[in-house]
């Protein structure tokens, strides 16, 4: 007997049947969120590969990990920080391959340009400049609106993707120690702006 109606519960209820086994509600629930998830790793990895596979092991981690959820905060959101880290993994194992690639096709100095011009950066896309979420409105949403683009691409990764500094870091190809200026940066322009 199933304890949730999958097409009238709730995200929350989806994923506490979930947890319970309940095939049908997560079914459901990945109906619910897959788009969004998807629309949002497209925004910041260009190959339609790495996206599905992210999307699949993100979910499949959601499964897994269904009892963890702690009942704070959206459900969406706790699926998207998911997937933004399954993300930031994939990035991962692309650059030790590139690396690995170029120590055995090129000189050290060669792999010191690559690493410097490839890497994440190159699958962070330009829509990653979008950053004003849809859970941002009025002021807020302004005052991020008029960060600049580097400080926006932080913000979006460590406040409303909820990946750490050192994520944040591969995700956009900087280092941790950048990420951590822009992101004092940040908050400081808002609240200046915000005043």
């Amino acid at each position: 007997m199933r304890s949730v109606d999958p097409a009238t519960a709730d995200d929350a209820a989806l994923l506490r049947a979930s947890a319970r086994g309940d095939a049908a509600a997560f079914a459901e629930l990945y109906d619910r969120l897959a788009p969004m998830v998807l629309v949002r790793l497209r925004r910041r990895c260009a190959d339609e590969d790495v996206v599905v596979d992210v999307l699949q092991e993100a979910f499949s981690a959601t499964w897994r990990a269904a009892g963890t959820w702690d009942g704070r905060g959206e459900v969406a959101a706790w699926v998207w920080t998911i997937a933004a880290r399954r993300l930031v993994d994939a990035f991962r194992r692309r650059a030790v391959r590139e690396r690995a690639a170029s120590v055995a096709h090129h000189g050290h100095d060669e792999l010191e340009h690559l690493h410097a011009t490839s890497g994440a950066r190159a699958w962070v896309s330009s829509a990653e400049e979008d950053v004003v979420d849809t859970t941002l409105t009025g002021p807020l949403a302004a005052a991020v609106e008029g960060l600049s683009p580097e400080l926006r691409a932080v913000l979006q990764a460590t406040v409303l993707d909820g990946l750490s500094t050192r994520e944040a870091a591969v995700l956009l190809g900087v280092p941790e120690g950048t990420v951590k200026t822009r992101a004092m940066r940040a908050r400081t322009q808002l609240r200046a702006a915000m005043a």
